[in-house]
This record gives structure tokens, sequence and C-alpha cells, in this order.
């Protein structure tokens, strides 16, 4: 998986494409667990709050966008 990722895309195959997808799918849902332990910390700041949400709405729409463009290759 390692060597798919760090191959330019023009030279993966189309298998090693769906991988690489998959693989940043996970990591973009990861990371927004990781930034819902942040939202819930209770830190007071609203200015830090309207960050996390906005940071995890663009996850998000870049999750739904990955997981669009797997299925249509």
């Amino acid at each position: 998986m390692r060597s798919a990722v760090l191959q330019p895309a023009r030279i993966r195959t189309v298998n090693e494409h769906r991988q690489v997808l998959r693989a940043a799918i996970r990591q973009l849902e990861r990371a927004d667990l990781y930034l819902a332990v942040v939202v819930n910390m209770e830190l007071d700041d609203g200015e830090a709050y309207r960050a996390l949400f906005r940071v995890r709405s663009e996850l998000e729409s870049l999750r739904r966008y990955l997981v669009a463009f797997r299925t249509a290759r």
C-alpha cells in the first residue's frame, strides 16, 4: 500500500488507485474522529469551535467527494 501511495497517480494500476482512495477515505474518517474528541473537550472558546466545525465540514466534503470519485471509476 505504501508504495502505491508514493507512486505518481499516472503510473498506478486501477486496483492501486482504488486502494489509495480507500486509504485516503479511512484517514479522513480518522481525522474527523480526532476532531470530534477535541470538540468535546469543552474548550470554552467560540473561535476554536467555529474553526473545528469548519475543518470537520471540509473533511466530510472531501470524504464524500473521494467516495463518489471511487465509485465512479
